[in-house]
């Protein structure tokens, strides 16, 4: 049941990311491995939660940090929250849902 209740985590995480306005979608430099499947853009440790993401052109980069911050901290279970932008995309390609799960 543990690990169900983490996988489970992992999702809310992501789809708290990909809700952030001008993120559009999580990196996959990094990835959560889960059981059949990976999660691109999460890295969770005992202490920390890495949030690695692609942003649009034209985003307030600062402001999207920390509204990433800001949506995942309540999921992360008293885990550090930082956050990566590693790359922008440009303004059409903006369609979270499709980039989750690369």
């Amino acid at each position: 049941m543990a690990a169900e209740d983490f996988a489970a985590g992992v999702d809310a995480i992501a789809d708290a990311v990909l809700a952030v306005p001008g993120v559009t979608g999580l990196h996959g430099s990094v990835a959560v491995l889960l059981p059949g499947r990976r999660v691109p853009g999460l890295r969770l440790g005992d202490t920390d939660c890495e949030v690695h993401v692609t942003v649009a052109w034209g985003t307030d980069i600062p402001a999207a940090a920390d509204a990433i911050r800001a949506a995942v901290a309540p999921l992360a279970e008293d885990r550090a929250v930082s956050v990566v932008i590693e790359d922008i995309a440009a303004a059409d390609d903006a369609d979270p849902a499709a980039n989750k799960g690369d």
